[in-house]
């Protein structure tokens, strides 16, 4: 979306939330889900892929602006229905350029969405839920407990409504929450973003990272062809469970062996996210163990620097903590790289987002 125009986005939202409350919000419905929606309006079939046009491909939120259907049918919208994205309530900037924005999303709640320039290449990392149930210990989210799950809709905002929109170039589902327990919603989002009928985002440029939800994991792996992050944190069991209780019901070795089984003979390349704690998961023992599960899997590891989150006694790695454990796993065989951390002086990081209202 231009940037000029999304203090008229704004306003609209506003006049929409305050004037049509009870007025449906059909703001993240895809061109099936509408056409079932407008069934009982008299409307022709095709009004729903013009309001899809004008909703996605030209951000307009006002019915009677959108020209090419009749002034009749527009009455009939305008009165029965309203459009309604989430917008940016404020923003934080970091020294290093990320800017972290605040959405209000249903029930009164808040996510926080992260934009990430550099140089060539501009991320937007977006969430999926606000809050999260899995309460991972290094990870300030899951501290916050579980929120709702964020419609479609809400995730199409962070993407479309972001102010800078039209620099992106990756998006990155790995924010708040856990997407694949909203798969229904991110499933819609992500045909949203990428589907020509509407944002026509190339599927190679969305990441979506995920702890292993088996079911929803299958499913990802059987339908998209976007990438895929794992959260691997340690190769061992009862480490990993100690780190991320959600080792119990949805163990690493079975989460590998299903993405074995869907990589083999593809050119899936999957990423596995490793957080590194000083004096816990970087040992010979642990390069031995995560080799040997990784083998024969295309795949690269990204380690991460951990930074440190209310009420969790673990601690950040030093650079050469850091790098002896690259080197080391280089040794074996594996892609490994040390993922630069992005706005830390403002909370942005990797397992720092919150759902407060306000930024601290």
């Amino acid at each position: 979306m231009k940037l000029q125009n999304l203090k008229h986005q704004n306003e609209l939202s506003l006049h929409y939330t305050h004037t049509m409350k009870e007025q449906p919000n059909i703001f993240g419905q895809t061109v099936p889900q509408l056409q079932e929606t407008l069934i009982n309006h008299s409307l022709p079939n095709y009004t729903a892929g013009q309001i899809c046009d004008w909703m996605y491909r030209k951000c307009e939120s006002d019915f009677m602006n959108m020209s090419n259907i009749s002034l009749k049918d527009r009455v009939i919208l305008h009165d029965s229905f309203a459009i309604i994205p989430s917008l940016p309530e404020s923003s934080s900037v970091s020294a290093d350029g990320t800017i972290k924005y605040l959405f209000p999303v249903s029930g009164d709640n808040f996510i926080e969405t992260v934009f990430i320039p550099d140089k060539e290449r501009s991320t937007v990392c977006i969430s999926t839920q606000s809050g999260c149930t899995l309460g991972c210990s290094f990870c300030q989210t899951g501290k916050s407990g579980a929120g709702p799950d964020l419609s479609p809709g809400e995730i199409l905002s962070q993407i479309l409504y972001l102010p800078e929109y039209e620099k992106l170039t990756n998006i990155v589902i790995m924010g708040m929450g856990e997407p694949l327990l909203n798969w229904k919603n991110v499933q819609i989002a992500i045909e949203l973003i990428t589907s020509s009928k509407y944002l026509g985002m190339s599927k190679k440029r969305i990441t979506l990272s995920t702890v292993g939800i088996i079911p929803a994991l299958k499913e990802f792996l059987q339908v998209f062809p976007c990438e895929l992050a794992i959260s691997m944190h340690s190769p061992f069991h009862e480490e990993r469970k100690s780190l991320m209780p959600v080792e119990n019901k949805y163990p690493l070795v079975e989460v590998i062996q299903l993405i074995r089984r869907y990589t083999a003979g593809s050119s899936r390349v999957v990423s596995f996210e490793y957080l590194v704690f000083k004096d816990m998961n970087h040992s010979d023992r642990h390069v031995s163990e995560i080799a040997d599960l990784l083998q024969g899997i295309p795949c690269k590891i990204n380690l991460l620097n951990f930074h440190p989150v209310d009420d969790c006694e673990l601690q950040s790695p030093s650079r050469e903590i850091m790098e002896e454990f690259q080197n080391k796993l280089k040794m074996k065989g594996l892609s490994v790289t040390i993922r630069k951390s992005r706005g830390k002086d403002i909370k942005a990081a990797c397992g720092m987002l919150s759902r407060t209202k306000k930024f601290s």
